[in-house]
């Protein structure tokens, strides 16, 4: 744990202790889709210096939120996985991720979108409802699927046999905070599907960007 105090007794202090420090929530989010080894992670996050990635994982296994395992062979590889503890961060992560999204705004030149944070984007953003659907989200080469059941959300990295298509040609944020509709994003290109429009209208009603209607 970090040595670093706010000196006060308070569940908000304590939390920020454990995880406030730089990129520490950022390796809960990438860990939160599943277990990691440390190059898995150096990849999903290249702008960590290797000896801060280091430290980070230390103080969350230190705090009891990480643990590190062997895998079974033939791997045999070291993983870093979410104890319980870590794990129960899930719904203040997705809650960030959401409330976030808000102000997104245009991809930066230097910003990446990986797979894990496309899976946490759409878990982060889901809204429950009666639909029943299954996506299957391109942007560049990288592929994830979402399985929508009504009030249920499965959403893991690559493709998925009969679901619907979408493929991005640029962030989609105006498509899901409803700046266009989905007969507008195709028309501009901002993406193609193997669907129709109003499939991307339903696609956007159940990731929405923003808050309730």
């Amino acid at each position: 744990m970090t040595t670093k105090t706010y000196g006060q007794y308070c569940g908000v202090a304590r939390a920020l202790e454990l995880v406030g420090e730089r990129w520490a929530l950022l390796i809960i989010r990438d860990l939160l889709v599943g277990p990691k080894r440390y190059t898995d992670l150096r990849a999903g996050l290249p702008k960590i210096p290797t000896n801060v990635l280091a430290t980070r994982l230390k103080e969350l296994e230190q705090a009891a939120l990480v643990v590190r395992r062997v895998q079974p062979r033939p791997s045999g590889a070291i993983v870093y996985e979410l104890t319980q503890y870590g794990a129960d961060l899930e719904d203040v992560v997705l809650a960030l991720g959401r409330w976030g999204a808000r102000s997104l705004g245009e991809l930066r030149p230097d910003e990446i979108i990986t797979a894990d944070i496309l899976v946490m984007a759409l878990r982060s953003t889901f809204r429950p409802s009666h639909r029943k659907a299954k996506y299957e989200l391109h942007f560049g080469e990288t592929v994830i699927h979402a399985i929508v059941d009504a009030d249920h959300l499965t959403v893991d990295v690559g493709p998925l046999a009969g679901a619907i298509i979408i493929e991005a040609k640029a962030p989609i944020a105006p498509l899901l905070t409803g700046e266009v509709d989905g007969a507008k994003a195709l028309k501009t290109k901002l993406v193609t599907t193997s669907g129709t429009a109003k499939h991307l209208d339903h696609f956007a009603a159940t990731f929405p960007i923003g808050p309730p209607a």
